[in-house]
């Protein structure tokens, strides 16, 4: 096991309140609505008020109607905030604002720090594509040379992601089925998760007959869009061990952005950035692979799943689906990742979906679905397609 670094806050910061509001096809709510009951649960898990936060990060989601935004501390009635922020860096921002908000505690800037995503995308009577800038969306879209790829039919991020998956596939050998097992075996999970929208049997025949999105990815390769909020509060461990809630502590962090700016001699779709941001948190930590007992990693496709594996080093590049394909991913096998379905079967909020699932796996709450072992749970978030990259690795102790 490596030591941790000298400049490392391992165990000395913790998640001590978590708020997850009802999720899917909620039309009569807006992202504001949605936020401010998340926070509202996080600080009741945690035993607080909202007198007790001093520090407020944003996530705000691409439902344009009630979006939030720094006018949340407003909306909330929060006064004397130390730290606020409205951050995007895609699905790498929520184990980004936990960064960020575990520097601000360790330094003296705050004491309690709430995280919060909400997003309200779906609109009745309109298709969930719609709401992520698909083809459907309407193709207004961008001018002069950035229309480029749009105007040879490249819209959306399910059409980024499909280039991504092919090449993969082509690169290594990956099958259909391979990424089926993805999908299947998070649906298995997410049967046991009260939170998930999507609780249904599926079977490897489902995926395959479920339709075409962009080929070679189905419907059951995509993640949900979803409606509601999720949101954390950050403390020092000190404070969190008298919180209402067991916590999770920090244990470490890093960051990892390759960038794809589309040059020539840039090949982005072949990694991602898992491997700069696990080399920062794991010796951070003092943790390698073999430490870790829980994986929750970030799922918009399934593809994702395969390459975020391999770049954690978890297997060899191109062995991820063959990884999968035996089954150690559901309940009761040797590998428990995303155990509460992930974006794939349970909601959609970005990065917070696995951070939310890591939280409750580290400090053993997670029910029916929770894994005997949890000493050690890895967060990842991802953004763009492969583009940014956030790490957190979550102890059940503070050291």
């Amino acid at each position: 096991m490596p030591s941790p670094t000298e400049t490392s806050i391992r165990g000395s910061i913790a998640i001590c309140g978590l708020g997850v509001t009802p999720m899917g096809k909620i039309y009569d709510r807006d992202a504001r609505d949605f936020a401010a009951e998340a926070i509202q649960l996080a600080l009741a898990d945690a035993g607080l008020v909202k007198t007790d936060l001093d520090g407020l990060l944003i996530n705000a989601g691409i439902g344009p109607a009630g979006a939030i935004n720094l006018q949340l501390q407003n909306q909330l009635g929060l006064h004397d905030l130390r730290l606020l922020n409205h951050m995007n860096a895609q699905g790498a921002t929520a184990a980004s604002m936990v960064q960020y908000a575990a520097l601000a505690v360790h330094h003296g800037m705050a004491n309690y720090v709430a995280c919060v995503f909400a997003d309200a995308p779906l609109r009745e009577g309109r298709g969930a594509g719609a709401a992520y800038g698909g083809a459907g969306a309407g193709r207004g879209g961008p001018t002069g040379i950035a229309s480029l790829t749009s105007a040879y039919g490249f819209f959306g991020a399910n059409t980024g992601y499909a280039l991504a998956a092919r090449r993969y596939m082509d690169l290594y050998g990956v099958t259909s089925d391979q990424l089926g097992a993805v999908a299947v075996a998070q649906r298995q999970w997410a049967m046991m998760n009260p939170h998930a929208t999507k609780r249904s049997p599926i079977t490897i025949d489902d995926y395959h007959n479920s339709r075409w999105i962009v080929e070679p990815l189905h419907l059951l390769d995509c993640c949900l869009v979803t409606n509601g909020a999720v949101a954390v509060i950050v403390t020092s461990a000190e404070r969190a061990q008298a919180a209402a809630s067991d916590p999770a502590y920090i244990w470490g962090m890093g960051q990892g952005h390759p960038g794809n700016d589309r040059r020539a001699g840039r090949d982005p779709y072949t990694s991602s950035g898992a491997t700069l941001s696990k080399r920062t948190a794991f010796a951070m930590a003092g943790v390698d692979n073999d430490d870790v007992d829980v994986c929750e990693l970030y799922d918009c496709y399934t593809y994702t799943v395969l390459r975020t594996i391999e770049d954690y080093g978890f297997c060899e590049k191109g062995e991820a689906g063959s990884f999968v394909a035996d089954g150690r991913t559901k309940p009761g096998g040797s590998f428990p990742l995303n155990t509460g379905g992930g974006q794939l079967s349970s909601f959609y909020m970005w990065g917070m979906t696995p951070l939310a699932e890591g939280v409750e796996q580290a400090r053993g709450g997670a029910g029916d679905r929770q894994v005997d072992k949890h000493d050690i749970v890895l967060v990842s978030g991802n953004g763009g397609t492969l583009d940014t990259h956030a790490t957190l690795v979550l102890g059940a102790q503070p050291n």
